[in-house]
């Protein structure tokens, strides 16, 4: 595609903030929520801070730019592949935590190490196009799912047709935006399309509580009343929960026979998120024009990720990972500065500070976020089919590999192992893989 930013392009200092800003706003939901489902269980006593994990994630990305030279425009999140982990590994306090992270981002350091040494060659002959390309359709169309169940929810618990039509503003407007925005707007078309959402939910929740209708209220703003209950200086500025911090305490009675645990409960869950780190990358490369794994190499993009994650454990309990809906950012705007991305986590460590803006980012409506991520999901799935639109589907060597990968993930194949979790989206590749293995001996693709 034509970028309008390159990867080494500096945008000027106001457009960076504004696009930094719609860069987090693309990230921050999935990056919040991880904590929030793991402190949702009941199941610890922990009580992990969101702010933290998204001061986390900015310092995480900050790390990949740095192991990548600048050459590479990843957001690096709180990771959902880690969950089941996370949930087991609460019992061995914050330490545990952190310990457990550190052996997953271990095994990203040794398979770079292995890249480093031996190439990227054997990865493109394991994972081609026929492999890989309904694998990142599948990581956007299994959220699928998610987008239209937050399209309906009103979190004032109002109507679900309302909360729809709000996100259906969300959707339309930010569509319009990319589509025939000039200049300025159309780099910001997810700013525009969740202001207008907002405001949209905003003023039916307004009518709703000034007229006592019930089925008007979407918007939930006691994030920002509870905030400002009380005006003191906690109301502006708050100091997260540093995961690290909780576990100083911890480590002189932390039990070191339980590393084999964690060992088990982490370090399987890497390969996994291996896996998706291959899609990911391969994604963007096809949208940049750039092969990511050639410049700055899968061996650095590798140790970028795996130390990243390490980075995002320490601050805010979860590891880190690529995200899907930061690349659907840069192919709708035409955006992939690494500058811009810098931006953006720098941005995410502030603002974890800025106990308004957390706030406030807590009242968007969860129908707001759905519309917007119809946009999102779906630009992830579009880029996986032109990954192989090329291949002859007319072959059946071609035609089963992706039917399999499709099918199973879309399918929501899921196997557990005790305490490890092979998602939908990793058990499709890895039978994606055995199935073109199995028809295509060499590997080869086959073209029309």
């Amino acid at each position: 595609m034509n970028l309008i930013y390159g990867i080494k392009d500096k945008p000027k200092f106001s457009q960076l903030l504004v696009f930094a800003f719609q860069q987090m706003l693309a990230i921050m939901a999935a990056t919040l929520v991880v904590p929030v489902l793991v402190n949702s269980t009941g199941v610890t006593n922990l009580d992990m801070d969101p702010a933290a994990a998204l001061l986390g994630a900015g310092f995480g990305t900050l790390t990949y730019i740095l192991f990548t030279k600048g050459n590479s425009p990843v957001f690096l999140g709180s990771s959902f592949a880690f969950l089941s982990a996370m949930y087991a590994a609460t019992a061995f306090g914050y330490f545990g935590i952190i310990i457990g992270a550190i052996l997953a981002g271990l095994v990203y350091v040794v398979i770079a190490l292995i890249i480093k040494l031996a190439g990227v060659k054997w990865i493109s002959k394991l994972m081609p196009a026929v492999v890989i390309g309904p694998t990142v359709s599948i990581i956007g169309l299994s959220l699928a799912g998610n987008a239209i169940s937050d399209l309906q929810k009103a979190n004032a618990g109002g109507s679900t047709l309302i909360a729809i039509l709000c996100g259906l503003v969300t959707l339309f407007v930010t569509v319009l935006a990319s589509t025939y925005g000039k200049k300025m707007a159309k780099l910001i078309p997810f700013i525009i399309g969740i202001g207008a959402g907002y405001i949209t939910a905003s003023i039916f929740t307004v009518i709703g509580n000034a007229t006592g209708t019930e089925a008007l209220k979407v918007v939930d703003f006691s994030a920002l009343s509870n905030n400002f209950a009380t005006i003191s200086l906690s109301s502006f500025f708050h100091v997260p929960k540093f995961a690290f911090v909780q576990a100083i305490d911890e480590v002189s009675a932390f039990d070191w026979s339980c590393m084999g645990t964690l060992a088990l409960l982490y370090m399987p869950v890497a390969f996994v998120v291996f896996a998706e780190h291959i899609a990911d990358h391969r994604n963007l490369s096809t949208i940049i024009g750039q092969d990511l794994l050639e410049n700055p190499g899968l061996s650095r993009t590798l140790l970028g990720d795996g130390v990243g994650s390490m980075v995002g454990a320490f601050f805010g309990c979860c590891p880190n990972t690529t995200y899907g809906e930061s690349v659907a950012c840069i192919a709708i705007t035409g955006n992939a500065s690494v500058a811009t991305i810098a931006a953006s986590a720098i941005g995410c460590i502030v603002l974890a500070f800025f106990s308004p803006f957390v706030a406030l980012v807590n009242t968007i409506p969860s129908c707001v976020m759905g519309g917007v991520c119809i946009a999102l999901y779906g630009f992830i799935a579009v880029s996986g089919l032109k990954m192989f639109k090329d291949l002859d589907l007319g072959e059946n060597r071609n035609l089963f590999v992706v039917s399999t990968i499709l099918i199973i993930g879309i399918g929501g194949l899921v196997i557990d192992f005790g305490q490890l979790q092979i998602t939908s989206i990793a058990t499709a590749l890895i039978l994606g893989i055995l199935v073109n293995l199995m028809l295509n001996p060499a590997t080869k693709t086959n073209k029309k």
